[in-house]
């Protein structure tokens, strides 16, 4: 590429230089010549050659030196080529540098590339451009430097400083080869000089002379003229920041900035200079200060504090001074260079305390103008800037909480017209210090450096928290870390470091649940106990630091903490706060932390609002005020702060901003408490006394925010300065101020829970602390203490004198608020003991904290001068002690269990017992409140036997005690020290004296634990008292809902439990005969007494048995129904063990008595007076769950039962019952019983294993009352109509498979009338799917009327009667069916269309299947299904229901001819009563006619009249096929023939027949066919299924032609030759007295079709010879039809004129006549 370039560019210089000179012509020849001769294999092989060719540069630097433009331009880029690829002559370095000189006047392009070509000649010529050289080249930069056009001066001081940084990097390139390299000069270095090396000369002369051209002095090496001061500046800040070490390695470098560097910055700093030069001068004093501060202590001393005193408002103007504030920024924002400031100076004698003088400046800045700041009482939000939008989150909620306006006004207003510092208007978008670009100041809000101040402190106290928080850590946790990553002190998980102050969790309540710590947090190390760490005495420096500036920095927090900050400014500041306060406390330094904790305190609550709520408090609380620490674990629920809706906050927010500024918290305060609590979590093993100050910060939150809610009825709704606040206001208020509430329970919590890991003197420490908050509860009341003595010491810690309210704030308490206050201290103590129970549990008493707190909590709760609440809250807070003990003991050791669970057993007696003392004064008051503490007491048991009831293993004389008095017996509560093992005295007869059902639910609570789970753990004496214990409680009158809990509907089942434990007491269990042949109670009780076991548990289950049987009469339904479930459960669960004897002595005694008594409740309900139907409803869910039961227990042991020796007297009993039962005529009580009834005997295989009388009982039952539903059933029992008949007719299968072999027709018929009645029973239910399908009911009744047997005499008929019957159902539209008994069923019923096509379906397979059976047709059965099929066949289109599929029509149709196909034969062979045959016949007909009509004008849209027209067709000569010619026969009466003639007639018309063309009965059928009628001009329309018309008529003429002469067929001819000639003569007179009135307009098409169609047919027909009567005078054969037309065809002739094709036909018809007349023969 470099032999390219050069060949290119030699080739222009010989062709530009060839007129214009031959000097530089013959050397760019010369060049080039030499450039072609030598032989290139590589860019560095070519370079070597050239760089051994001096003359090469010939052309180039003649070129340069003729000045002009293009040559030069050409030359430069040759030379700049050859700089890169390193192919220059080293000789001739200096004319290089003087051809660029001399081309430095020429244009922009010639000089950016000579400016581009030296950063390359300084780095690869580096060795060889030395003193002059390298002043030559800095020499052509500085020209360039002074060049007007802009880009050419910008690049090349970028050049020059480029180059000024490469002459130090050559500085430290030869310190790296300092032992091979020699010194080449010497230069001055302090008191004496120093030999260098050539680089570092070059370096010492460069930079001393930029210090002088910097001062504007002449310089000593470089030829520079001069250069721009803050260029000179920048050159330096660029040299320092870049090799910043050379200056430390090189004292003539350090002599330069001593002598020449520091005193220009301190003079300049000292005068007025301009902003720029100002700039740069403090930049390069931040750069000395940070990198050379060791080499220049007395000059950086005088600087320090001259920027110290430059913050005084007088001594520099504004920007000057946050020039300063931003170097001291920086300065603190590195820990080690603060800590290196504080050893330099403060530390030592006699030199100036910078760091101490510099924080007191800033406790001067703070105060320096209040209202800049927004001072006031306590923080605020800025006030907002104009047009700066929306407010953030936390301003809305503080304005909202009306402090925004403390400060308001227009005095002292700040450029931006907002006091505060705020982010938008107190910072800058460039520090000052970085705008290198301004000629002039910038224009600072006047807050910028107040920014600065509290940007400084946080630096500070980051850097202190950074270096010491690492330090801490344990010893053998720090080599742990060391191996694995350097210390992070913000994530060191060892010593649990404070929690970033930050925007509180938008979760609106803290995670569910405490997760405790798994590792050891142990006590943090004492930095200044380390003497042999390195850094010891950068931490004694640290030390020292914290203890003299700690005045000034709590003086300058505490002023901005009063601030109007923004919400950025104010978390960083009370961040800083936190982590001076923790590394404070880390150093043990106790009065810096405690200062800064109480003035943190005093931030979180401020003393003005502590005063207003205190003073607003009432005297005397309410018994129902509800708390904020309500819950067990105290701080702030969440959920309090956001249940007020934003309208009911809206319409009490009426109070002015001023009051509300009072008497509230601000988010702010909350803030400052969670840095608070924070503290607390970081520091806790070493605060020691100074948890009080933490504590009772906490405790008046609290009972701020309690006051103010119970005094606005609202919790965070405030108004907006003095307005009412918005809805949507308020719920972002309630959002904003519930997520800090969160966030600082959240810490509260985690504070609490760090305490699990502390020794016992720091959990000691901060027990006593809480206890001391329970300052005004009085002297303890009696009682026995539940745990042992308590020690001196232990008790002392409980001293009630140290207050923080009057101590700090001055403010008397009221009630109200005392109890506020020790509602939160109990809450605590409840929290502080449960995170801590391992240690209370399994230490000592005395040294772990337990008697302390038991005794508090006891004497708090039994105390008669206490108030309820806090009675209450204590006995509520020891439950959660005890239950928490007990289950931490369970997995422990059986001796530490055991001592364990006396000490939690004793501790609740205890607290009954000082309930209990007679000499406690009694009230009203004291009363109720005694009851709610014994509840919760008895609440504490029920949670110990859910926790440990397993473990268990002493107490359980203590556990009856306490359960026993709710009784109110007082002799059963033992002494503390003896415990019962047993209680033998029965609970029946204390039951009715209870002290309160409130006391017997909770007692009962924990009996029903001791039933489900822990009957093993009885000793054998309790079992009995256990059993009359669960019948007391079942039968007591103080609870009526005793039995009810949350998780077990029934509690009455615990007898099943018992049950069920003495089952498994032995290895088999059965009722022995001892037990058999017990007669009473007495017996059994003896027995259960005795010493053999088997006969003891057989008779404590029977005696449980008979407990439980008592309750099932109990008026309360729940209970009854449970007592019955349970016992049925327990015959079930044991049947198998038990004998058919046992069976037997059950049944009788228990199951048939129970059913009994259950009979004589519900009879004696009914006949008492006012009895509602809710009661009888109630005693028919008894009835039905014990009908349910026997059926499954009949049903699971039927076996034993049948080998009972009284097994037909138990079942005789049994449906005597049923029958009972079933004359009190209730719906859900017969279900049952047939359900029951079913069940049984659907177990029953055959009938020899009941026999035939008791199958015979079953029969009765079922058949004897009927169905067992009635019309008077109440409404509300309507819609079980339908379950109960399905029930009753399922029940039926089971009865019929039994008695099926002798079943007999009384026995069918019954069945059929029953099955009948259940069908057409009206319901109240809606049948939605009747249509389609059908209903269970019907289902069931159509699947049992198959079931029957049809092979008996007589049930043929009868079933194919019912059934056929069942068909109509749906068709009977105008009149309603009747029962079995003749009665009309009245009321809804179902539309049974599905029934009626079903039972069609059906009678077609009955009939087929007994088609020869000749008593089908003689009982008229046939007959009557004829009678069923013609109904849906005649109705056709006036069925209004659609269903889908076959229509019922053309389901009848098909079903009528599948069995008269058959059955005409069956008619012929059988021998058949006349009279039921002509029946049949008369049906026949009746069936034929109606498939041939339709009435069209009622079909639906979407009935298919031409597809069903074509199926009738096909139907009709299907049928018509069937009945011809045996219709004729003599058999068959006239009527009926005539009857069939006349359908055919009626429906042959093609179009709708008038009314005089209709014959009517009796009339003569020709009477008036040949008298003329008025004519009409309408057209009349065709029929719509005007096929079938024209098969009818061709049928007529079918039916009167010539057949074979047969008797049949003559009679069928003339029944239907009338109505034939009637038929076509109509058809002629209608067209002869219509075509005279049309004249000369064509016939209607359709009525010349049929009129050509029956002329026709006429001239062809033969007809029978007998068919007709001959006409008088008249002979003729098979023409007669046509001598009775021959007047009509006559006149058709006469007006027939232009239709030639209809006078073809009539003259054929004449034609006809004439030959019949003999006329065409003559001729």
């Amino acid at each position: 590429m470099t032999a390219q370039v050069l060949l290119s560019e030699l080739s222009n210089l010989v062709q530009e230089s060839k007129r214009k000179s031959s000097e530089l012509r013959n050397a760019a020849e010369r060049s080039l010549n030499d450039l072609k001769a030598i032989q290139i294999s590589s860019e560095a092989q070519l370079a070597a050659d050239l760089g051994q060719r001096p003359s090469f540069l010939d052309p180039f630097l003649i070129a340069c030196g003729t000045r002009n433009a293009k040559f030069t331009g050409i030359a430069v880029v040759c030379l700049q080529r050859l700089i890169v690829s390193r192919g220059l002559s080293k000789a001739r370095l200096k004319e290089v540098l003087e051809a660029f000189r001399e081309a430095t006047s020429l244009g922009p392009d010639i000089q950016l590339k000579i400016l581009q070509a030296l950063p390359s000649l300084l780095q690869n010529y580096a060795d060889h451009l030395r003193d002059e050289l390298l002043g030559s080249a800095l020499l052509i930069c500085s020209i360039l430097q002074s060049s007007k056009t802009g880009v050419v001066n910008n690049t090349a001081a970028a050049t020059l400083q480029q180059l000024f940084v490469s002459v130090f990097d050559k500085v430290v390139t030869e310190d790296k080869r300092a032992l091979e390299l020699p010194t080449v000069g010497e230069a001055p270095a302090g008191n004496g000089s120093v030999r260098l090396r050539s680089s570092a000369l070059d370096a010492y002369k460069v930079f001393n002379d930029l210090c002088l051209l910097t001062e504007r002095q002449k310089p000593q090496f470089l030829r520079f003229a001069a250069i721009p001061q803050t260029f000179g500046l920048e050159l330096i800040e660029s040299i320092l920041t870049n090799h910043a070490d050379i200056f430390l390695s090189h004292p003539e470098q350090a002599n330069v900035l001593r002598i020449r560097v520091m005193p220009f910055v301190i003079r300049s700093l000292s005068e007025r200079l301009n902003f720029p030069t100002t700039v740069r001068v403090t930049r390069v004093l931040y750069v000395v200060l940070r990198r050379h501060l060791a080499i220049l202590p007395a000059e950086c001393e005088m600087a320090l504090g001259l920027l110290t005193h430059m913050l005084d408002p007088d001594a520099a103007p504004p920007w000057k001074r946050a020039l300063c504030m931003e170097v001291f920024r920086g300065i603190y924002a590195e820990p080690g260079l603060t800590r290196k400031i504080y050893a330099q100076y403060d530390e030592q004698e006699g030199k100036k305390p910078i760091l101490k003088n510099h924080v007191a400046a800033l406790v001067r800045l703070a105060t320096e103008k209040p209202t800049i700041i927004g001072l006031g009482h306590q923080s605020t939000i800025p006030g907002a800037q104009p047009h700066s939008g929306d407010l953030s989150g936390e301003q809305a909620a503080m304005e909202a909480a009306g402090v925004a306006g403390i400060i308001g006004g227009t005095v002292g207003m700040n450029e931006s017209g907002a006091p505060g510092i705020s982010t938008q208007w107190s910072s800058v978008r460039v520090p000052c210090i970085d705008q290198l670009d301004k000629t002039e100041p910038p224009a600072l809000p006047e807050s910028y450096i107040y920014s600065l101040v509290l940007t400084c402190i946080n630096n500070f106290s980051e850097g202190l928290a950074k270096f010491i928080l690492p330090l801490t850590i344990p010893a053998e946790n720090r080599a742990k870390k060391r191996n694995r990553t350097p210390v992070n002190p913000e994530q060191d998980g060892a010593l649990a470091p404070i929690p970033e102050i930050g925007p509180p969790p938008h979760s609106a309540s803290p995670e569910p649940g405490r997760k405790r710590s798994t590792k050891r947090v142990q006590v943090p190390v004492n930095p200044l106990t380390l003497e042999t760490l390195p850094l010891f005495s950068e931490i004694k420096t640290t030390a020292s630091m914290v203890e003299n500036c700690w005045p000034a920095i709590l003086a300058t927090c505490s002023t901005f903490l009063n601030a109007a900050l923004d919400s950025e400014f104010y978390h960083s500041l009370v961040r800083s706060f936190q982590k001076f306060t923790h590394v404070a406390g880390l150093l043990r330094l106790d009065t810096p932390r405690d200062t800064f904790l109480t003035t943190l305190g005093k931030a979180a609550v401020p003393s003005n609002v502590l005063s207003a709520n205190v003073a607003a408090s009432p005297s005397t609380p309410a018994m129902n005020t509800q708390s904020i620490f309500k819950n067990a674990k105290g701080l702030l629920s969440a959920d309090t702060f956001t249940s007020q809706s934003p309208t009911a906050t809206a319409e009490r927010g009426q109070q002015t901003a001023a009051d509300v500024n009072s008497t509230t918290l601000t988010t702010r305060n909350l803030l400052c408490l969670r840095a608070l609590l924070n503290l607390g979590i970081a520091l806790g093993p070493t605060l020691g006394i100074a948890w009080s100050i933490i504590l009772e910060t906490l405790q008046q939150a609290d009972y701020v925010i309690f006051a103010l809610s119970r005094k606005t009825g609202r919790q965070n709704s405030f108004p907006q300065k003095g307005e009412v606040q918005g809805a949507s206001d308020a719920t972002s208020l309630q959002a904003n101020f519930g997520a800090e509430i969160t966030a600082v329970e959240t810490a509260a919590s985690r504070m609490l829970e760090s305490t699990v890991d502390f020794p016992n003197e720091s959990f000691i420490d901060i027990l006593a602390a809480l206890c001391k908050l329970l300052g005004n509860l009085g002297p303890a009341t009696g009682g026995e203490e539940p745990g042992g003595p308590v020690t001196p010491f232990a008790y002392a810690s409980l001293s009630r004198t140290h207050r923080r309210l009057p101590s700090i704030s001055g403010v008397s308490t009221s009630t109200s608020s005392q109890m506020q206050e020790d509602q939160f201290a109990l809450a605590k103590l409840g929290e502080l003991a449960s995170i801590n129970m391992s240690r209370l549990t399994f230490n000592e008493p005395d040294s772990s904290g337990w008697d302390i707190l038991i005794h508090e909590l006891v004497s708090v709760a039994c105390s008669a001068h206490i108030s309820a609440l806090m009675r209450l809250k204590s006995a509520e807070v020891l439950t959660g002690i005890v239950m928490e003990a007990a289950m931490t003991a369970t997995s422990e050791p059986h001796e530490m269990r055991a001592g364990v669970q006396q000490r939690v057993l004793l501790a609740i007696r205890a607290e009954i017992c000082g309930l209990n003392e007679g000499n406690r004064e009694a009230s009203a008051a004291g009363h109720g409140a005694d009851i709610e503490v014994q509840r919760i007491a008895l609440d504490a048991l029920k949670s110990v036997l859910e926790q440990s009831g397993e473990a268990l293993v002493s107490g359980w004389g203590i556990v009856f005690d306490i359960m026993a008095s709710v009784f109110g017996d007082e002799t059963l509560i033992s002494p503390a020290n003896s415990p019962r093992e047993s209680a033998s005295s029965s609970l029946l007869r204390r039951a009715s004296r209870g002290r309160s059902p409130k006391l017997i639910r909770s007692s009962f609570s924990s009996l029903q634990l001791i039933c489900s789970d822990f009957l093993s753990s009885l000793p054998t004496s309790c079992i009995l008292v256990l059993v009359d214990t669960l019948f007391a409680f079942c039968s007591q009158g103080d609870d009526l809902n005793i039995s009810l809990t949350p998780d077990n509907p029934k509690t009455i089942t615990f007898f099943w439990n018992v049950s069920d434990y003495l089952r498994g007491r032995n290895d088999s269990f059965s009722l022995e005969q001892k037990v058999s042949e017990a007669e009473d109670e007495r017996d059994l009780l003896a027995l259960a007494a005795g010493d053999d076991e088997r006969d003891s548990n057989a008779a404590m289950w029977m005696l449980l048995l008979l407990r439980l049987a008592a309750v099932t009469t109990d008026l309360r339904a729940e209970v009854r129904n449970g007592a019955v479930q349970t016992l049925l459960r327990i015959f079930d669960a044991y049947g198998d063990l038990l004998s058919p004897q046992a069976w037997s002595l059950c049944l009788k005694t228990v199951v048939f008595k129970m059913i009994n008594a259950n009979n004589i409740q519900r009879r004696r309900l009914e006949t008492t007076p006012g009895s509602i139907e809710q009661e009888n409803r109630s005693w028919n869910e008894t009835t039905i769950i014990i009908l349910n039961g026997v059926a499954g227990l009949y049903a699971n042991y039927l076996d034993a039962f049948t080998r009972q020796a009284d097994f037909a007297s138990s079942w005789e009993a049994l449906i005597q019952h049923l029958t009972t039962l079933l004359d009190q005529q209730s719906l859900d009580v017969n279900d049952a019983i047939f359900r029951v009834l079913g069940m049984i005997l659907a177990k029953v295989e055959h009938t020899e294993k009941l026999g035939k009388p008791s199958i015979e009982l079953a029969w009765d039952l079922w058949s004897r009352r009927g169905i067992p539903v009635t019309l008077s059933a109440p409404a509300s029992h309507k819609s079980s109509v339908q379950d109960t008949l399905q029930s009753y007719v399922r029940s039926f299968r089971e009865i019929y498979r039994l008695i099926e072999q002798d079943i007999d027709v009384a026995h069918v018929e019954r069945i059929l009338g029953l099955l009948r009645d259940c069908v057409l029973f009206p319901d109240g239910s809606t049948y939605s799917t009747d249509v389609e399908y059908l209903t269970p009911l019907q289902k069931q009744v159509v699947d049992v009327v198959k079931l029957i047997r049809t092979d008996i005499e007589g049930v043929p008929p009868a079933v194919i009667r019912t059934v056929a019957d069942f068909a109509t159902f749906a068709f009977k539209q105008g009149s309603s069916p009747s029962t079995s008994e003749g009665v009309p069923v009245q009321g809804k019923r179902p539309t049974y269309v599905a029934l009626s096509i079903a039972s069609i379906d059906l009678l077609r397979s009955l009939i087929l299947l007994h088609i020869d059976n000749r008593d089908v047709y003689s009982s008229g059965a046939f007959r009557l299904s004829l009678d069923a099929l013609i109904v849906p066949i005649s109705l056709k289109y006036g069925f209004s229901r659609e269903v889908r599929g076959s229509p019922p029509w053309m389901v009848a149709t098909s079903t009528s001819l599948d069995i008269l196909k058959p059955a005409m034969k069956s008619i012929r062979q059988l021998s058949i009563g006349e009279k039921e045959l002509r029946r049949i016949w008369k049906r026949i007909v009746k069936i034929a006619g109606a498939i041939a009509a339709a009435d069209c004008s009622r079909a639906t849209v979407n009935a298919s009249v031409a597809s069903d027209e074509e199926s009738d067709i096909d139907s009709f000569r299907q049928i018509r096929d069937l009945i011809t010619p045996a219709l004729g026969s003599t058999v068959v009466a006239d009527k009926t023939r005539r009857a069939y003639t006349e359908s055919i007639f009626i429906n042959s018309f093609i179009h709708q027949p008038e009314s005089d063309q209709l014959l009517a009965s009796g009339e003569e059928i020709l009477k008036g066919l040949y008298q003329p009628r008025l004519g009409r001009t309408f057209d009349p329309q065709p029929q719509r299924r005007s096929r079938m018309s024209y098969v009818c008529l061709d049928e007529l003429f079918r039916l009167v032609a010539k057949h074979d002469g047969s008797a049949e067929r003559v009679k069928l001819a003339q029944a239907a030759s009338p109505f034939l000639i009637l038929r076509t003569g109509l058809t002629l007179r209608t067209y002869i007295a219509d075509q005279h009135l049309r004249g000369r307009m064509p016939q209607p098409l359709s009525q010349r079709k049929e009129l050509l169609y029956a002329m026709r047919k006429l001239v062809s027909l033969d007809s029978e010879e007998r068919s007709i009567p001959e006409a008088p005078g008249v002979t003729s054969e098979h023409k007669k039809h046509l001598h009775r037309l021959f007047p009509l065809i006559s006149r058709a002739i006469a007006v027939t004129r232009s239709d030639q094709e209809l006078l073809n036909c009539l003259a054929t018809a004449l034609d006809a006549v004439g030959g019949e007349f003999g006329i065409f023969d003559a001729e």
